[in-house]
């Protein structure tokens, strides 16, 4: 894994500096984001022409549950390692259990799961139980987060439970990062640049199993692959997909903060805004 990750650290700068702007979906977003009431960045990666659309990439945002990406990092790079086994037994303690509708909070004290399942339920239906049980396995986010900095990703963080992310916490919640890292952190996994290449393509089977596909997935026919993970609390949605098109595939993250509009309702203007910006890209790479 160390001869990979040092490879692509060598590697980014060029990468980022040697890609060039897409002003014409520049201005299709631009008008689309027009008069959103908060913050919005977004990152388009044009995989086959290496083309970028930025807008506000490089600023901060809450990650909410798009920090499950660098859990599972922290998980493939123990089993790597052989620390973890994908298919070894762990058992269910009450003491995991997190408030909210998770499944795996309705688990039974000492009942058995295996940890490939419990990743399944991480990034399949986003199930925060799931989700903090792996950060412990792997070191809390202190571990993680070295992987991300060893990535070339220095904002990508986890803050929760993360002893001196406390102020970082109350900013941003569980995670922190930009659309810019989190798009190539995307990226570098489709490169099978992440972990190992085994590694890489069991991640992208696995962020392939979205329950969560009625804002950017829904606006992308069904029978194109597509690799993804979205976060939502009230003022911030978040949503990172690879699109495998046909002929031009791509890689988007939109991430939105300070939301006015805090709303679960589907018209919720984040989720809109969403939708309309996935419809926009889809035509634009399928033109």
């Amino acid at each position: 894994m160390k001869k990979t990750l040092i490879l692509f650290c060598w590697v980014l700068p060029f990468v980022v500096f040697s890609q060039k702007a897409d002003p014409g979906l520049l201005k299709k977003v631009q008008e689309t984001i027009q008069g959103f009431r908060g913050v919005v960045g977004v990152q388009v990666l044009d995989i086959k022409k290496n083309t970028i659309t930025s807008i506000h990439a490089d600023t901060v945002f809450p990650t909410a549950s798009i920090v499950k990406i660098p859990i599972l990092i922290g998980v493939m790079d123990k089993i790597e390692k052989g620390e973890l086994e994908y298919h070894q037994k762990l058992v269910y303690k009450d003491s995991l259990f997190y408030a909210g509708e998770d499944i795996l909070g309705s688990f039974k004290h000492n009942e058995s799961i295996e940890l490939s399942k419990v990743l399944m339920l991480m990034l399949t239906t986003s199930d925060n139980t799931a989700s903090l049980w792996l950060q412990g396995l792997v070191g809390t986010g202190s571990a993680i987060n070295k992987l991300m900095d060893s990535l070339g990703l220095p904002n990508t963080k986890v803050n929760s439970r993360t002893p001196g992310r406390e102020d970082a916490r109350k900013e941003f919640g569980w995670g922190q990062t930009t659309p810019r890292e989190m798009a190539e952190l995307m990226r570098m996994i489709v490169e099978k640049k992440v972990v190992s290449p085994s590694a890489s393509e069991k991640m992208l089977r696995l962020l392939g199993r979205n329950y969560w596909d009625e804002e950017a997935l829904g606006e992308i026919p069904a029978g194109v692959f597509t690799a993804s993970k979205n976060g939502a609390v009230n003022a911030s949605r978040s949503e990172v997909v690879y699109v495998n098109h046909p002929k031009r595939p791509y890689i988007f993250c939109i991430i939105t903060k300070n939301n006015i509009d805090q709303s679960w309702k589907k018209e919720n203007e984040a989720w809109e805004m969403t939708r309309r910006l996935s419809r926009v890209f889809w035509n634009h790479f399928n033109k």
